[in-house]
């Protein structure tokens, strides 16, 4: 299990690589340092038009924020080619999207029985949790007059596909917490059981001897839960040089 944790100075590294990355394919990601630390994180904006439900959700998928138990076989088999298989670059193209034009950024657009469609621009700051040892994603979403969206509406503009998955799966639960290096408000992922679905993805590479890269990998599985998609051009970015799995590099 150790050989999973994902130490702070791979994590850093991993940033970096992602970073040349998404310059290379224009995808927004910048490094934005905190003033008087040496701590920073990945930030990237982005305008997606969403459908806010007008009816509550909370009896849908809920609001807890503690640790869910894992999903039966089942169920866990009907998400396995929207989460799993969304990190691995062999099988990426056929379960998350045919398409090899340049149109990478996903229109977003939800289609639900009820709401009014407007577009919304969102933030997303990827930081290293100490505690976790783990990524974690925080965004924060507003209107474009500039009002925030409720954590009710911001539960409303996930996708129904995932709305399920994030209320019975352990993955992910989308809280409300304080930006730890900001001290604003923020939404969040709760990271706790990242090291768990992380640990067959890095070991299923390791065993076929296939680069990754933590925190893309990470990314490619969580972001689509809140609208951030990651273009499938990343996977022809990975080399080998960009093999960390979560040990720490030599």
């Amino acid at each position: 299990m150790s050989s999973y944790v994902l130490e702070e100075e791979t994590f850093h590294h991993c940033c970096q690589l992602l970073l040349q990355w998404s310059e290379q394919l224009r995808d927004g990601w910048s490094w934005e340092p905190v003033q008087g630390s040496q701590e920073g994180y990945l930030r990237k904006t982005a305008l997606r038009s969403v459908v806010i439900n007008s009816s509550p959700v909370w009896e849908q998928v809920g609001s807890r924020s503690d640790c869910h138990s894992w999903p039966d076989e089942q169920q866990q088999e009907k998400e396995e080619s929207v989460l799993v298989a969304s990190v691995d670059a062999d099988h990426i193209k056929g379960d998350i999207d045919d398409d090899d034009d340049d149109d990478d950024e996903d229109d977003g657009v939800f289609s639900v029985s009820e709401g009014s469609s407007q577009v919304l621009q969102y933030e997303y700051h990827i930081l290293y949790s100490c505690c976790y040892s783990t990524p974690v994603l925080y965004f924060r979403a507003f209107t474009l007059e500039g009002r925030n969206l409720s954590l009710e509406e911001v539960w409303s503009s996930v996708h129904p596909n995932f709305r399920l998955p994030l209320r019975n799966s352990p993955l992910n639960t989308i809280t409300q917490q304080e930006h730890p290096l900001l001290g604003q408000p923020f939404f969040m992922l709760h990271p706790c059981r990242t090291q768990e679905f992380m640990r067959p993805v890095l070991q299923a590479a390791q065993d076929q001897h296939r680069p990754v890269n933590y925190v893309l990998t990470w990314l490619s599985v969580v972001g689509p839960l809140v609208g951030l998609d990651v273009p499938l051009k990343y996977s022809t970015q990975v080399h080998p040089a960009a093999s960390l799995s979560g040990t720490k590099p030599d």
